[in-house]
């Protein structure tokens, strides 16, 4: 499972602490093990239609012995198999097949088997169509019975009229005939009953059969999740169960445990060999909805991986999170009045606060203003105007400015190569991505999101885009620049959906809207610096 590297790594000095798996830039030792898998899986013909689809891979340079080596892992499994020698075994292989897993798969498969069965039996039908003719029947001598009441009824207001009746024996005509349709209804109603209730005895099967699927199902689930017991460098095990037990979803997500770097600290840890420094890169096509690109390198996920790797990781020396290392700039005040402020907010500052405790455009207004409030918001890597009202006068005013989509924005963007295409449009729904917060994926039950854009001009192999976002939604810019069906090229600097740089390039440069007390139409410009 050790590889040594086949290139000269003497002049490449080794990191002082272990990566933070969430935003990191990959270790020059992680590239050149990164480059060697590479060559190795581009090698295997027959895993080559199956990793066009896209795989995520995963490298751990350790020391061994002292050595220096990496270990390679792959998500998930590959060909249907956990066991290929080139990489760290799964942490717990539930494709054996005297596995419990397996057997349980087996019981529910058979139980899905005869799901099918009961749905698509002639019984079932028979008894559908059953109901179906019984209601149909139902319904037309229903709508006969009501006809003939009515037809009674204007029949003695006529005979009321003429007198030829007395009231006594219309009254007795009336109930007789309500009486005889009471019973009429009763009749059909109970025909209607045994049709129903027979389809309900054979659906009743059938549901009884759904839940205790779903409960062998969850029941298979969690037995398995027990079974990853996860180390850390302190020799400390703790299963999936445990470890997800304190998160907002209190079971782990499927798949937990199977990503590339639990399963690479893991095999570093059971065999004693140092971890040194890790990275994770895609190999093939993007996921559908999703932006992956083949080759590049990418943070561990959250919805999986975090609580697990937060454990594995108590006893390694590991980098500070480098959104929290270094304290964004102060913001620039472009205009004020009694009621607003608006700021040029630097890159890297949160425009609300935030759990992870790094200055944010709100904090920085609340020591100022006593009732601020932000307006709208930028993500932390995207610079530029952002609006601040003083009271919650302004700030209601405001907000239905931007609920009504009468406020005009524009922001400029660097994107990571040439887009032939001078304008257009992009449609593309979005959704959050749960498992790799705060990522958002295309799909078409997500919000929808529409974008406007203008080729400005190019520069080294690079293209200015001015984009004009007609919907505010969460990364709405950032995807649609690097999905395929966007504009295919993301921006400078994008390490979620491209790849890291200095600093997103991605500023919003102008705002108008109307003053929410004065009613004046306001324009405000900060010139992006790149």
């Amino acid at each position: 499972m050790l590889h040594r590297f086949d290139t000269d790594i003497e002049g490449i000095e080794l990191p002082a602490q272990f990566t933070y798996p969430f935003h990191y830039t990959p270790h020059p030792l992680c590239r050149v093990a990164a480059e060697q898998v590479q060559r190795y899986i581009a090698s295997r013909a027959e895993w080559h239609d199956e990793l066009c689809a896209g795989k995520m891979f995963g490298v751990l340079v350790v020391e061994s012995d002292g050595n220096i080596g990496f270990l390679a892992a792959y998500s998930g499994n590959l060909a249907g198999r956990n066991d290929h020698e080139y990489f760290v075994p799964a942490v717990y292989d539930m494709l054996r097949p005297d596995d419990f897993f397996r057997r349980g798969e087996s019981e529910i498969s058979a139980i899905n088997r005869q799901i099918i069965t009961m749905e698509a039996s002639e019984e079932l039908m028979h008894a559908r169509q059953r109901y179906d003719a019984t209601k149909s029947e139902c319904d037309t001598a229903l709508k006969a019975l009501k006809m003939r009441l009515v037809e009674g009824k204007a029949l003695r207001c006529r005979l009321r009229e003429a007198g030829t009746c007395s009231e006594e024996e219309l009254i007795l005509a009336s109930q007789r005939e309500n009486a005889e349709a009471q019973r009429e209804k009763r009749a059909l109603k109970q025909r209607l009953d045994e049709a129903t209730l027979h389809l309900d005895v054979l659906h009743g099967a059938i549901d009884e059969l759904r839940r205790e699927r779903q409960h062998r199902s969850a029941a298979l689930q969690m037995q398995l999740f027990a079974q990853f017991k996860m180390l850390n460098a302190e020799g400390v095990e703790r299963d999936l169960c445990e470890l997800f037990a304190p998160t907002a979803q209190q079971t782990p997500p499927a798949g937990a445990g199977e990503c590339a770097a639990p399963k690479l600290l893991q095999y570093a840890f059971k065999h004693a060999m140092r971890p040194v420094a890790m990275a994770e890169f895609w190999w093939g096509d993007s996921p559908k909805g999703e932006v992956r690109k083949h080759g590049c390198f990418y943070p561990a996920c959250n919805g999986k991986c975090k609580p697990i790797l937060t454990h594995m990781l108590v006893g390694l020396d590991v980098e500070p999170n480098p959104l929290m290392e270094i304290a964004p700039p102060e913001p620039k005040v472009l205009w004020e009045d009694e009621w607003l402020v608006a700021i040029d907010k630097p890159s890297g500052m949160l425009s609300v606060r935030g759990k992870s405790g790094v200055r944010s455009a709100e904090a920085w207004a609340m020591e100022r203003y006593a009732e601020a409030m932000i307006v709208h918001r930028l993500d932390q890597s995207t610079s530029g105007v952002l609006l601040i009202a003083k009271n919650k006068r302004a700030h209601e005013a405001l907000q239905r400015q931007f609920i009504s989509r009468t406020v005009k924005k524009s922001y400029v963007a660097l994107l990571d190569g040439i887009v032939e295409c001078q304008h257009g449009e992009i449609h593309l729904p979005l959704k959050l991505d749960y498992d790799n917060r705060p990522r958002q994926m295309v799909a078409q039950d997500g919000r929808s999101a529409h974008t406007i854009y203008d080729v400005e001009g190019y520069d080294a192999g690079r293209t200015r885009v001015r984009f004009y976002p007609v919907t505010g939604r969460t990364h709405q810019l950032r995807v649609h620049a690097a999905h395929a069906d966007g504009l295919a090229t993301p921006i400078v600097g994008d390490d979620i959906y491209g790849t890291s740089a200095e600093r997103l390039m991605l500023h919003a440069e102008t705002i108008e809207f109307m003053h929410p007390i004065t009613e004046e139409q306001i324009s405000l410009t900060s010139k992006a610096e790149f």
